[in-house]
Order: C-alpha cells, then sequence, then structure tokens
C-alpha cells in the first residue's frame, strides 16, 4: 500500500492572493510575514486556522492570509474569536488588531479574554496612533505626543498592555518589534503552542503619522531578565519596563477554558414545560 505523503507548507501557502494596501514603510508588512512563517513552523493546515479581526490598519490580517477570516466591527476581534474557539475547539484561532482597536473600544474584551482563558493569540499592531483614521493619539500614546489633532498632547496617561494583560490572567505574554521578523515568528509560533490565552504586542511603526517612530529601531532590545512562569516575578520586571524590552514576559500554567454543554439533545415538550406559567 502507498504511504500518504503528507504536503510540506510554505509561507506561500499561508498567504491570500489579496496584496496589502499598508502605507509603505508600514510595520503590518513584517507583521504579516511573521505570522506566515509562524504557521509554516507549526505546519498548521490552513483549512485548520481561523484568523479574527476588528477595525484598523492592523485588522486587515484575515484578508491577507489563506485561512480561515472574520473581519468583524471595531472592537469585537476577540468577542468573536473566543466564539469561534469554544464553538470549534478543534481550530487554530489568532485574533489580530491594533492599539486602538484592542485596547479602546475593545478593552474591556481583552480584559475579559484574559480572564477566561480561552486557547487562542492574541496579536497587537501597536503603533501609538490611529492609523486608519489619520493620526488620533491611542490608549498607549505618549501623553506628550504634540500633533495637529492634540495639540500639546492629551496628558493621559497611557495604557499598558503588559500590565493589564497580566493582571487579568492571560497566560502567555510577549512583546517583539516588527522588524525583528524571525524573532516574532517563533515568539507568536510560541504563543500559539501554549494551552490558553497568549497575548503578543508587537512594536509595529506607523512612519506615515508618527515618522518619529523610525528611531524605533534603535531603541528595541532583548530584555535583560529571562521569561518567568510566576507572575509576582513578571511584575517586578514590568515595575523596571521601559516599554522597549522585547521577548516572552510569562508563561503561565492556568489550565485552558473548555466550554462544554453535554451531549445529551434536550427533549422540546420538556424544555417547553420549564416556561409554562
Amino acid at each position: 500500500m502507498n504511504e500518504i505523503i503528507q504536503k510540506k507548507f510554505k509561507a506561500s501557502d499561508y498567504k491570500s492572493k489579496l496584496k496589502p494596501v499598508w502605507c509603505p514603510g508600514c510595520g503590518d508588512y513584517h507583521v504579516l510575514l511573521s505570522i506566515t512563517q509562524a504557521l509554516t513552523k507549526l505546519q498548521l493546515k490552513p483549512e485548520n486556522t481561523a484568523v479574527i479581526s476588528g477595525i484598523g490598519c492592523s485588522s486587515r490580517i484575515p484578508a491577507y492570509t489563506n485561512s480561515y477570516g472574520f473581519h468583524t466591527i471595531h472592537g469585537r476581534g476577540l468577542a468573536v474569536a473566543t466564539g469561534v474557539k469554544v464553538a470549534r475547539p478543534e481550530l487554530t484561532v489568532i485574533a489580530a488588531g491594533g492599539d486602538g482597536d484592542g485596547f479602546s473600544i475593545g478593552g474591556n474584551h481583552f480584559l475579559h479574554a484574559c480572564r477566561r482563558n480561552t486557547d487562542m493569540t492574541y496579536i497587537v499592531m501597536d503603533n501609538e496612533v490611529y492609523g486608519m483614521t489619520k493620526g488620533q493619539p491611542s490608549p498607549t500614546t505618549d501623553p506628550s505626543w504634540d500633533s495637529a489633532l492634540s495639540p500639546g498632547g492629551t496628558g493621559l496617561s497611557p495604557f499598558h498592555p503588559l500590565v493589564i494583560a497580566l493582571a487579568s490572567g492571560a497566560n502567555f505574554i510577549a512583546r517583539t518589534f516588527s522588524g525583528d521578523v524571525k524573532g516574532t515568528a517563533k515568539v507568536i509560533a510560541d504563543a500559539i503552542e501554549h494551552p490558553g490565552f497568549s497575548f503578543v504586542q508587537i512594536l509595529s511603526p506607523c512612519v506615515t503619522f508618527r515618522p518619529d517612530q523610525k528611531i524605533w529601531k534603535e531603541q528595541v532590545h532583548e530584555a535583560m531578565v529571562s521569561e518567568t512562569d510566576d507572575p509576582a516575578r513578571a511584575a517586578r520586571r514590568l515595575m523596571s519596563d521601559d516599554g522597549f524590552n522585547t521577548g516572552v514576559l510569562y508563561r503561565g500554567s492556568r489550565e485552558a477554558y473548555r466550554f462544554s454543554c453535554g451531549d445529551e439533545k434536550g427533549d422540546m415538550e420538556e424544555i417547553q414545560k420549564q416556561f409554562e406559567v
């Protein structure tokens, strides 16, 4: 009997035929490349993978990947992704979005996705600005960033994604830089393989509305402290974080959430009786 030879997937097998329309120099090009490299490393079947997003430049990712995908509404990518994973637990579910989409209108979903610890991976391309809507400050924008839309800066304390993720119960937490394609691909692959809710913040410059971010490639550096499975130790490390430390911060051991409604089908007449008055 002839053995069935399993096809070996290449990075191109995970790319759709659509050409990305991001601005020249956008870090999201490299993030897309890292995602396809991670999927190649894991040899996941495209038909067993689902990529879900919200709204924004980074949320175009599902259109550029060859897998099941859903481009949802603003801030609701995690809610839909959670539903997909609960309904189809055999799928590898990846949610993708940006700092505005994920931490502003989607902030509440972010907190509870971490808390639920559903087995999926959330990739946030953080450029500290609303790029698609022409440069408004986002939740992660420095309070002193001066622009035409926020003269003198917002004066608001920025949202700290890694701190929130750790406090809310995410099981895997990491930060990478989009310019480090191989390093980011490895972290994404690790995040996908780790059980529970995995969160990867990717510093992805928006050189169109934040040309000052070109210097990020000189500011990012590997964290001096190795990853930990102790949330208290991870919290102490975050106290001295300069925002440019990269690598895995935390690998937890919480059991991933598993939903079960049972195998028995309810009898309609019996269900109706429960609602009789």
